[in-house]
């Protein structure tokens, strides 16, 4: 008989490595995917961004995944590194419970805040950009109202009135009315959101913005939509009890067709010469609404 010899095993490094190296891999194609911006993959589960400055909300968005994913891929790589090649060979055999690497220790102490003072770097640039209301000069403004319970869309001196002086043109919504808000695309619209009873939040997913609407806080944000479409908002923030009620549609639409808007809100006589603070069914909160405190709308 000839001599057996004993079956030959991958050292214990190698199938560390081996088995480091699928889950990098497998990391890597994730990180592929989300690359691009054509799908809800390819965009780690973010709507589809239809204004300038939610492109830089999807890349914040993106790079802090895939560095994430970068991140856990490596750390699991270790951890199943370490199983493999230290494991118990022996029934018998304690591994030493005194070990220590004292520069691998110092490394994953300082490298997690080196990391957070990354995100939070991009994330105050990202910032800066989405709500830059300084360098990006303002086309439009809305004065946006959120009332328990609906909105109130307004066009400040958006028409010019029959003694010819603009007025303002508004859209406002009830219980039973669903309020549309119509602003043109390629145009940076300003909105300034005012609210005179409780905290809303006015949001729109396609924006990938959202700011609350808060009573004798002026906020305000711009948009600079980049398409044309139909979109869904409505209310962030629960403020009553018929807060599923607060909805919105938003059309972009072409600077005439918004023109024509305009024209057709004040030929149906929904017009005034101030920002309206809410629509018939509002309720107002005691103080907010009264000359002493000023309008709330203004």
């Amino acid at each position: 008989m000839g001599l057996q010899l004993p079956e030959r095993t991958a050292p214990a490094p190698r199938r560390g490595r081996r088995v480091g190296l699928a889950v990098l891999l497998g990391v890597a194609l994730v990180v592929l995917a989300g690359c691009g911006t054509d799908t809800e993959l390819e965009r780690l589960a973010m709507p589809d961004p239809v204004t300038v400055e939610g492109e830089s909300t999807l890349a914040l968005w993106q790079g802090a995944w895939i560095a994430a994913l970068l991140t856990g891929g490596f750390v699991w790589g270790l951890i199943f590194y370490v199983i493999f090649r230290y494991r118990r060979r022996h029934a018998d055999e304690v591994p030493v419970q005194t070990r220590y690497n004292l520069p691998l220790e110092i490394f994953y102490t300082i490298f997690p805040i080196i990391m957070v003072i990354v995100f939070f770097d991009h994330t105050i640039k990202t910032q800066n950009i989405v709500l830059n209301d300084e360098d990006v000069p303002v086309q439009n403004t809305v004065v946006v109202v959120g009332q328990q319970w609906s909105w109130t869309f307004n066009y400040p001196e958006a028409v010019d009135g029959e003694d010819g002086q603009p007025v303002n043109v508004f859209e406002s919504g009830t219980g039973n009315n669903i309020p549309k808000l119509v602003i043109p695309v390629d145009t940076t619209t300003r909105f300034e959101l005012r609210s005179p009873d409780v905290i809303h939040d006015f949001g729109v997913p396609g924006f990938l913005i959202k700011m609350d609407v808060m009573p004798g806080q002026d906020n305000h944000f711009q948009v600079t939509p980049k398409k044309t479409g139909t979109y869904a908002g409505k209310c962030y923030e629960l403020c009553g009890v018929y807060h599923s009620r607060m909805l919105f549609t938003v059309d972009v639409v072409t600077q005439e067709e918004y023109e024509a808007y305009l024209q057709g809100q004040y030929d149906a006589d929904f017009y005034s010469d101030d920002p309206v603070c809410g629509g018939s069914f509002a309720n107002t909160q005691v103080g907010l609404d009264t000359e002493e405190n000023g309008e709330v709308c203004q």
